[in-house]
């Protein structure tokens, strides 16, 4: 079993950044795929960044490119989300998740293991 812990939520002025991270116990997150994902109110939780288990590739939803960065500490046991240029419809709580199965990594119902989110709010 594996527990994800987010942190680094708040309140940003638009044009800020924020840094989230995710750590995990249990499992070492070189034995999954790690992924964020967010989910504003009144919508469905989406696809915000992923990475390879394997490998350092990178993948993100267009709304975030080039503003987002994922990255993962494989000796801390944690995952970053860096996000900068920060926008108001970038509102949202931000999920930690992570992919142990073969599936599509930009769903959610591809994951295994999910943290507890951290809000995001970004104000204009």
């Amino acid at each position: 079993q594996v527990q994800l812990v987010e942190s680094g939520g708040g309140l940003v002025q638009a044009g800020g950044s924020l840094r989230l991270s995710c750590a995990a116990s249990g499992r070492t997150f070189s034995s999954y795929a790690p992924g964020w994902f967010r989910q504003a109110p009144g919508k469905e939780r989406e696809f915000v960044a992923a990475t390879a288990k394997i490998g350092g590739m990178t993948y993100y939803a267009d709304s975030v490119k080039g503003r987002f960065t994922i990255s993962r500490d494989n000796a801390k046991n944690t995952v970053y989300l860096q996000m900068n240029s920060l926008k108001p419809e970038d509102t949202a709580v931000y999920y930690c998740a992570g992919r142990q199965r073969a599936g599509d990594r930009y769903r959610s119902g591809s994951y295994d293991y999910w943290g507890q989110g951290t809000q995001v709010t970004v104000s204009s």
